[in-house]
């Protein structure tokens, strides 16, 4: 895979590892994608082997992104996005389906892979009216997030703030608290917290040695948590309609016919009172 980038950018793929699979890019080939490595397709192929029903997580969470994104923007009139573990740029990205809903929709996008920063300084634009930034942080480290979004967010004004997939990356789940905590005591009243999570209910029993695996052979190390443990993220928030269910089942349209099929990942939205 060659990557073409500005020549003043061109130190990034000095931090990209092509010998170890990392999560951004094992998530793109699960997509389908092709901003991949033969490490990254191996390892996935792997976990897929062991865990057949990862690829339909991987889709679900996408589409629930989207259907999250026109509910947000369009019954609930979010104008901001905070997008942390944007993950490699593929179709329907945030900021298409906002803009598409609102053009002068705002997004700000945050990943901490070297190989998205080459991607997404190409690929995330943004409509006139609107805008779209990256920045290049770390989830870790939400003090310097905060910092960094404005002015593209008005941190006055309600931010949607988008963590889906990302805090299984953060192993301490006090820690992992924490930093849903600062995130959220930095936007004001009536924003929104949107998570998925991956967990060993809702039929992922079997994804215990996959995630072994993957720990021992990609990066970063991953974590799967109970109901209660990411139902505890979202204390203090009054959880949107359905609640916290299967990443699949938040409010699939109807005319769809019959109900989605149960992935193991949870997806929920809070509102901050």
């Amino acid at each position: 895979m060659e990557l073409t980038q500005p020549a003043e950018e061109r130190h990034v793929t000095e931090r990209i590892r092509t010998d170890v699979a990392h999560n951004a890019r094992v998530w793109n080939h699960w997509l389908g994608g092709k901003d991949n490595y033969a490490v990254d397709r191996a390892v996935g192929d792997q976990v897929t082997g062991m865990y057949p029903s990862i690829g339909e997580v991987a889709r679900a969470d996408r589409a629930f992104l989207g259907r999250v994104v026109r509910h947000l923007g369009g019954e609930l009139g979010v104008r901001q996005f905070l997008d942390i573990g944007t993950g490699l740029p593929t179709v329907e990205n945030t900021h298409e389906v906002a803009q598409r809903i609102a053009p002068e929709t705002r997004i700000v996008y945050v990943d901490n892979d070297p190989i998205v920063l080459a991607h997404a300084r190409a690929l995330l634009t943004s409509s006139p009216e609107g805008a779209t930034e990256y920045i290049d942080a770390d989830a870790h480290d939400p003090e310097r997030i905060i910092r960094s979004v404005e002015p593209t967010l008005d941190l006055k004004r309600p931010v949607a703030v988008m963590m889906l997939g990302i805090l299984n990356f953060i192993m301490d789940t006090d820690e992992a608290r924490s930093i849903v905590r600062q995130l959220m005591d930095a936007v004001p009243s009536g924003s929104y917290l949107v998570l998925t999570h991956p967990t060993l209910e809702l039929g992922g029993e079997g994804n215990a040695a996959a995630m072994r695996f993957w720990n021992e052979n990609a990066t970063p190390p991953i974590t799967a948590r109970s109901g209660e443990e990411f139902a505890s993220f979202l204390e203090g928030l009054e959880i949107l309609e359905p609640g916290i269910v299967s990443c699949s089942r938040w409010r699939v349209d109807p005319a769809t016919g019959g109900e989605a099929p149960q992935v193991a990942q949870f997806g929920a939205i809070g509102r901050k009172p």
